[in-house]
């Protein structure tokens, strides 16, 4: 039973890991959109997503398939500023909550990049029961992950009625925020 939380807490210490920002960069641009009405989506969104890192988690656990990391770290920021961009570009739109199947296939792709850049250390720690451990991992990743969704939602209601903002504004101002703190480690990771 041991083992079941150490997966867990790692999983759920990935997402929140303050060295690692990027994942709640992305989380952050992925729920900037919703709001309380539509978090059945949003949970879909984050789903998808935890799924996709699940993927590339195995698929590198199981020597199917090696990236190399830096690709990987030259794409994670990309993902993030492309959700951002999706979010922008919505917003100023008019239709803020994605929906279609095409952004939640999106949503997976990007959840197996990100996967793959936490692909070596899950290797060094696992112990050999690369299935239980993966979803006690994903387990924790999705945990860490709904509870920034629900953050950024939360905060999001409060901000947008304490100083009488619109939605598409909100959705602008967290995306371009997430942009400029991503835009560094794209520079960083260019020279793969």
């Amino acid at each position: 039973m041991s083992d079941f939380w150490l997966y867990v807490t790692l999983g759920f210490e990935h997402v929140l890991d303050w060295n690692g920002y990027d994942h709640t960069l992305f989380i952050v641009a992925l729920c900037a959109t919703h709001t309380f009405k539509t978090w059945r989506k949003m949970v879909l969104h984050v789903t998808m997503f935890t799924l996709g890192h699940s993927v590339s988690l195995a698929l590198a656990s199981y020597n199917v398939l090696s990236v190399d990391s830096g690709w990987i770290e030259f794409l994670i920021p990309a993902t993030i500023l492309v959700t951002a961009l999706v979010s922008i570009s919505n917003a100023l739109k008019g239709t803020l909550v994605r929906t279609g199947v095409v952004f939640s296939l999106l949503t997976f792709f990007f959840g197996i990049i990100h996967g793959f850049g936490f692909a070596g250390y899950f290797n060094m720690i696992n112990d050999g029961n690369i299935l239980a451990h993966l979803l006690e991992f994903a387990l924790g990743i999705e945990l860490a992950q709904v509870i920034i969704a629900l953050a950024v939602v939360v905060f999001g209601y409060i901000f947008q009625r304490t100083f009488k903002l619109k939605q598409k504004y909100w959705v602008i101002a967290v995306s371009i925020l997430v942009m400029v703190l991503a835009t560094p480690m794209l520079i960083e990771n260019r020279n793969f």
